[in-house]
Protein backbone atom coordinates (compact mmCIF):
# COMPACT_ATOMS: atom_id res chain seq x y z
CA UNK A 1 0.00 0.00 0.00
CA UNK A 2 2.76 2.63 0.94
CA UNK A 3 5.52 1.24 -0.90
CA UNK A 4 6.01 2.30 -4.52
CA UNK A 5 5.13 5.77 -3.87
CA UNK A 6 6.57 9.31 -1.62
CA UNK A 7 5.07 8.85 1.63
CA UNK A 8 4.60 11.06 4.47
CA UNK A 9 3.66 9.81 7.78
CA UNK A 10 3.28 10.10 11.49
CA UNK A 11 4.85 8.26 14.48
CA UNK A 12 3.50 8.78 17.60
CA UNK A 13 5.78 7.28 20.76
CA UNK A 14 8.70 7.51 18.60
CA UNK A 15 11.28 7.12 21.34
CA UNK A 16 9.69 3.59 22.05
CA UNK A 17 11.13 0.56 21.63
CA UNK A 18 8.29 -0.03 18.70
CA UNK A 19 8.02 3.48 17.60
CA UNK A 20 11.86 4.05 17.07
CA UNK A 21 11.89 1.03 14.91
CA UNK A 22 9.49 1.76 13.10
CA UNK A 23 11.30 5.30 12.12
CA UNK A 24 14.48 3.06 11.22
CA UNK A 25 12.48 0.89 9.16
CA UNK A 26 10.85 3.75 6.89
CA UNK A 27 13.53 5.42 6.69
CA UNK A 28 15.68 2.61 5.43
CA UNK A 29 12.75 0.55 3.50
CA UNK A 30 10.33 3.26 1.74
CA UNK A 31 10.16 6.79 0.16
CA UNK A 32 9.50 9.13 2.59
CA UNK A 33 9.11 12.93 2.04
CA UNK A 34 9.15 13.43 5.59
CA UNK A 35 8.34 11.72 9.15
CA UNK A 36 7.08 13.89 11.99
CA UNK A 37 7.80 11.50 15.42
CA UNK A 38 6.29 12.89 18.46
CA UNK A 39 6.84 11.45 22.54
CA UNK A 40 6.82 12.79 25.61
CA UNK A 41 11.06 12.75 25.48
CA UNK A 42 12.58 14.66 23.39
CA UNK A 43 14.64 12.82 20.81
CA UNK A 44 17.53 13.38 18.77
CA UNK A 45 17.32 12.20 14.65
CA UNK A 46 19.92 11.56 12.26
CA UNK A 47 17.56 12.87 9.24
CA UNK A 48 16.64 16.30 7.99
CA UNK A 49 13.55 13.81 6.49
CA UNK A 50 12.07 13.78 10.54
CA UNK A 51 10.39 16.43 11.99
CA UNK A 52 10.59 15.83 16.09
CA UNK A 53 8.05 17.42 18.82
CA UNK A 54 7.13 16.86 21.88
CA UNK A 55 3.30 15.05 22.73
CA UNK A 56 2.05 14.80 26.30
CA UNK A 57 -1.20 11.74 25.78
CA UNK A 58 -2.32 12.87 28.91
CA UNK A 59 -2.93 16.52 27.61
CA UNK A 60 -5.56 17.35 25.17
CA UNK A 61 -3.76 20.60 24.57
CA UNK A 62 -0.51 19.00 23.61
CA UNK A 63 -2.35 16.46 21.27
CA UNK A 64 -4.09 19.66 19.42
CA UNK A 65 -0.64 21.61 19.61
CA UNK A 66 1.45 18.65 18.01
CA UNK A 67 -1.19 18.55 15.12
CA UNK A 68 -0.98 21.98 14.49
CA UNK A 69 3.13 21.02 13.37
CA UNK A 70 2.31 19.30 10.20
CA UNK A 71 2.17 21.07 6.90
CA UNK A 72 1.49 17.80 4.69
CA UNK A 73 -1.32 15.54 4.06
CA UNK A 74 -0.47 12.59 5.96
CA UNK A 75 -0.40 9.19 4.32
CA UNK A 76 0.33 6.57 7.59
CA UNK A 77 -0.19 7.48 11.25
CA UNK A 78 1.02 4.85 13.79
CA UNK A 79 0.09 5.17 17.62
CA UNK A 80 3.02 2.92 19.61
CA UNK A 81 2.85 4.25 22.79
CA UNK A 82 1.07 2.37 25.84
CA UNK A 83 1.78 1.67 29.17
CA UNK A 84 1.34 -1.84 31.27
CA UNK A 85 3.32 -0.82 34.20
CA UNK A 86 5.37 1.88 35.78
CA UNK A 87 6.78 2.59 39.14
CA UNK A 88 3.69 2.68 40.93
CA UNK A 89 1.36 0.44 38.84
CA UNK A 90 1.63 -2.80 38.20
CA UNK A 91 -1.26 -5.38 36.38
CA UNK A 92 -3.90 -6.19 38.68
CA UNK A 93 -3.98 -10.33 39.41
CA UNK A 94 -7.70 -10.04 41.37
CA UNK A 95 -10.27 -7.90 41.89
CA UNK A 96 -9.01 -6.60 45.25
CA UNK A 97 -5.88 -5.04 43.32
CA UNK A 98 -7.97 -2.16 41.49
CA UNK A 99 -7.60 1.39 41.67
CA UNK A 100 -9.95 3.53 40.46
CA UNK A 101 -6.46 6.32 40.07
CA UNK A 102 -4.12 3.53 38.32
CA UNK A 103 -6.98 2.29 36.43
CA UNK A 104 -7.83 6.07 34.80
CA UNK A 105 -3.80 6.16 34.21
CA UNK A 106 -3.75 3.36 31.98
CA UNK A 107 -7.05 4.44 30.27
CA UNK A 108 -6.32 7.72 29.68
CA UNK A 109 -3.10 6.55 28.20
CA UNK A 110 -4.06 3.21 26.41
CA UNK A 111 -7.19 4.31 25.39
CA UNK A 112 -8.70 8.42 25.86
CA UNK A 113 -4.93 9.29 24.31
CA UNK A 114 -5.47 6.95 21.18
CA UNK A 115 -8.81 8.69 20.37
CA UNK A 116 -7.89 12.52 20.81
CA UNK A 117 -4.88 11.79 18.31
CA UNK A 118 -7.54 10.39 16.11
CA UNK A 119 -9.95 13.40 16.78
CA UNK A 120 -6.85 16.14 15.90
CA UNK A 121 -4.71 14.35 13.05
CA UNK A 122 -7.04 12.09 11.01
CA UNK A 123 -8.38 15.06 9.49
CA UNK A 124 -5.06 15.66 8.08
CA UNK A 125 -5.09 12.24 6.27
CA UNK A 126 -4.64 12.19 2.56
CA UNK A 127 -7.96 12.35 0.83
CA UNK A 128 -6.43 11.56 -2.64
CA UNK A 129 -4.99 8.14 -2.42
CA UNK A 130 -4.83 4.88 0.24
CA UNK A 131 -3.99 6.35 4.20
CA UNK A 132 -3.80 4.02 7.14
CA UNK A 133 -4.33 5.15 10.79
CA UNK A 134 -3.18 2.05 13.23
CA UNK A 135 -2.45 1.86 16.91
CA UNK A 136 -0.84 -1.22 18.58
CA UNK A 137 -3.53 -2.82 20.03
CA UNK A 138 -2.94 -6.20 22.08
CA UNK A 139 -4.32 -9.75 22.41
CA UNK A 140 -5.86 -9.71 25.83
CA UNK A 141 -7.80 -6.78 24.49
CA UNK A 142 -10.15 -9.67 22.84
CA UNK A 143 -12.74 -10.54 24.82
CA UNK A 144 -13.04 -13.71 23.28
CA UNK A 145 -9.80 -14.59 23.68
CA UNK A 146 -9.97 -14.00 27.94
CA UNK A 147 -9.26 -17.18 29.44
CA UNK A 148 -6.88 -16.59 31.95
CA UNK A 149 -8.44 -12.92 33.77
CA UNK A 150 -6.47 -10.96 35.55
CA UNK A 151 -5.12 -7.71 34.01
CA UNK A 152 -8.47 -5.43 34.46
CA UNK A 153 -7.41 -2.16 33.49
CA UNK A 154 -4.88 -3.66 30.97
CA UNK A 155 -7.02 -5.54 29.34
CA UNK A 156 -10.27 -3.28 29.57
CA UNK A 157 -8.39 -0.24 27.97
CA UNK A 158 -7.56 -2.70 24.67
CA UNK A 159 -10.76 -3.61 24.95
CA UNK A 160 -12.10 0.27 24.69
CA UNK A 161 -9.47 1.33 22.23
CA UNK A 162 -10.12 -1.45 19.52
CA UNK A 163 -13.55 -0.17 19.62
CA UNK A 164 -12.63 3.24 19.13
CA UNK A 165 -11.18 1.88 16.09
CA UNK A 166 -14.04 0.00 15.18
CA UNK A 167 -15.57 3.59 15.30
CA UNK A 168 -12.98 5.68 13.51
CA UNK A 169 -13.79 3.05 10.86
CA UNK A 170 -17.15 3.16 10.33
CA UNK A 171 -16.59 6.96 10.66
CA UNK A 172 -14.51 7.06 7.85
CA UNK A 173 -16.17 5.21 5.40
CA UNK A 174 -18.43 8.35 5.19
CA UNK A 175 -15.66 11.21 5.61
CA UNK A 176 -12.48 9.80 3.81
CA UNK A 177 -13.35 6.19 2.05
CA UNK A 178 -9.35 6.15 0.89
CA UNK A 179 -8.63 5.55 4.83
CA UNK A 180 -8.15 2.38 6.73
CA UNK A 181 -8.19 1.83 10.04
CA UNK A 182 -6.65 -1.06 11.88
CA UNK A 183 -4.99 -2.33 15.54
CA UNK A 184 -1.85 -4.13 15.24
CA UNK A 185 -0.89 -6.98 18.14
CA UNK A 186 2.55 -6.93 18.32
CA UNK A 187 3.13 -9.72 20.30
CA UNK A 188 5.53 -10.14 23.07
CA UNK A 189 8.23 -7.51 22.15
CA UNK A 190 11.92 -6.81 24.46
CA UNK A 191 10.94 -3.95 25.96
CA UNK A 192 10.66 -2.25 29.02
CA UNK A 193 6.59 -2.57 29.03
CA UNK A 194 7.10 -6.53 29.07
CA UNK A 195 10.86 -6.42 31.11
CA UNK A 196 8.80 -7.94 34.72
CA UNK A 197 6.75 -10.67 32.31
CA UNK A 198 9.60 -11.88 30.01
CA UNK A 199 10.42 -14.72 32.43
CA UNK A 200 7.11 -16.18 31.58
CA UNK A 201 7.70 -16.41 28.26
CA UNK A 202 9.24 -18.74 25.53
CA UNK A 203 12.34 -17.47 23.98
CA UNK A 204 10.77 -18.27 20.22
CA UNK A 205 8.04 -15.95 21.29
CA UNK A 206 9.86 -12.94 22.67
CA UNK A 207 10.38 -10.69 19.51
CA UNK A 208 12.75 -7.73 19.15
CA UNK A 209 11.56 -4.82 18.23
CA UNK A 210 12.73 -4.38 14.98
CA UNK A 211 11.36 -7.92 13.88
CA UNK A 212 7.92 -6.75 15.47
CA UNK A 213 7.86 -3.54 14.14
CA UNK A 214 8.91 -4.85 10.31
CA UNK A 215 6.66 -7.27 10.51
CA UNK A 216 3.44 -5.00 11.76
CA UNK A 217 4.55 -2.70 8.65
CA UNK A 218 4.02 -5.85 6.21
CA UNK A 219 0.37 -6.21 7.86
CA UNK A 220 -0.28 -2.30 7.24
CA UNK A 221 1.03 -2.91 3.39
CA UNK A 222 -1.26 -5.90 2.97
CA UNK A 223 -3.76 -4.85 4.67
CA UNK A 224 -7.03 -4.52 2.54
CA UNK A 225 -10.23 -1.99 2.57
CA UNK A 226 -12.55 -4.46 3.73
CA UNK A 227 -9.90 -4.56 6.71
CA UNK A 228 -10.84 -1.55 8.32
CA UNK A 229 -11.75 -1.56 11.85
CA UNK A 230 -10.44 -4.92 12.60
CA UNK A 231 -7.23 -6.04 15.23
CA UNK A 232 -4.47 -8.32 13.16
CA UNK A 233 -1.43 -9.79 15.11
CA UNK A 234 2.07 -9.66 13.46
CA UNK A 235 1.38 -12.45 11.37
CA UNK A 236 -1.55 -10.85 9.81
CA UNK A 237 -4.18 -12.95 11.50
CA UNK A 238 -7.23 -11.08 12.84
CA UNK A 239 -8.10 -11.32 16.61
CA UNK A 240 -11.76 -11.36 16.91
CA UNK A 241 -13.11 -8.95 19.46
Amino acid sequence: MLQNRKINAVIVGGSGAIGSEFINILLKDYDINKIYAFSRQKQEFNSDKIIEAKIDLENEESIENASKIIEEKIDLIIIATGILHNENIMPEKSLREIDSVKFLKILQINTIGPALIAKYFIPKLNKNEESIFAAISARVGSISDNKLGGWYSYRASKSALNMVLKNLAIELKRTNKLAKVIGLHPGTVNSNLSKPFQASVAKEKLFSPFYSAHKLLDVINQSKAEDSGKIFDFNNIEIKP
